[in-house]
């Protein structure tokens, strides 16, 4: 059985990691920069602060591909590396992973920032062409699980999750994020997505970004009204982000991050975690809380 299908059937709520982004910003990555360039310049970088979500208590450190699409990585000077960068992005979790044993790595699969026609230039073609190549990449570097996450739109996530079932039949979690309330910025609702995605084979549907712990937990609510029992993967942002004398700052603090993820297994999330702001200091409070 694979090792995540397995996990989940133990009963046990796992822990995903917190944010990438943010994290590297802090531990220099400069502005412009995407974060998978330090997959091949500085994947000391990386490896420092996904060894400190393993050390904080993560059942599942996300690889550093959030962005690794040649679409989303066309401005990257390793654009035509599409391929080896995701490959070694695994590696680099999967280093960090062995600190602990039991750990497990997501290939993170994040939108392509363009639009699908007739809202924008980009095709169902390209966009499959696109993720297949980045869904190559993970499963060659040896990923226990995919992860599509922060997807607003069917037609995307769809592209998504057909390229990654056609190359593998690995566990694919699907995670919306909703902006608008109880709906994404198309207009995507929970009922929709826990359906669709059920329908298609997915291990576990949620939710990851979008605003404040208490409308994450609205989210999570109307899936779990939907389909009762259905497992899902709830990861919120660390609060909205404001800035402070030039320096982004996340106000929900670890205690407050770990009194909401209870409340977000009580109503189904088999895997919680932290999107933008959660530090390694978060998630330790999210896993000291679950388990």
């Amino acid at each position: 059985m694979n090792k995540f299908l397995e996990r989940l059937r133990s009963g046990k709520t796992l822990v995903a990691d917190g944010a990438t982004g943010t994290n590297l910003h802090k531990l220099g990555l400069q502005p412009g920069i995407a974060p998978e360039d330090l997959v091949l310049d500085q994947p000391e970088l990386i490896l420092k602060l996904e060894t400190a979500f393993a050390a904080a208590g993560s059942d599942i450190i996300l690889t550093c591909t959030f962005g690794g699409t040649r679409l989303r990585m066309k401005d990257s000077k390793y654009a035509q590396r599409v391929t080896e960068v995701n490959t070694r992005a695994v590696k680099l979790a999967r280093k960090a992973a062995s600190i602990r044993r039991g750990i497990l790595v997501a290939g993170s699969i994040g939108p392509t920032g363009l639009l699908m026609k007739p809202y924008g230039p980009l095709t169902p073609d390209e966009a499959c062409a696109a993720f297949t190549e980045q869904v190559q990449g993970l499963v060659a570097g040896g990923v226990d699980l995919l992860i599509i996450e922060t997807m607003f739109a069917f037609d995307e996530a769809d592209a998504a999750f057909k390229a990654a079932r056609t190359l593998t039949d690995l566990p694919i979690v699907v995670s919306f994020s909703y902006d608008r309330g109880v709906r994404t910025m198309m207009g995507v609702k929970p009922a929709e997505v826990i359906k669709r995605y059920k329908e298609m084979g997915a291990a576990l549907v949620g939710a990851n970004c979008g605003t404040s712990l208490e409308n994450m937990e609205k989210v999570a609510q109307e899936y779990a009204a939907a389909d009762p029992g259905f497992p899902l993967w709830i990861k919120p942002n660390a609060g909205l982000p404001r800035m402070v004398d030039g320096n982004t700052v996340f106000d929900v603090t670890p205690k407050q991050m770990a009194e909401f993820a209870r409340k977000y297994v009580v109503l189904g999330a088999r895997v919680v975690g932290g999107c933008c702001g959660n530090t390694p200091e978060h998630i330790a409070a999210i896993a000291k809380a679950v388990n």
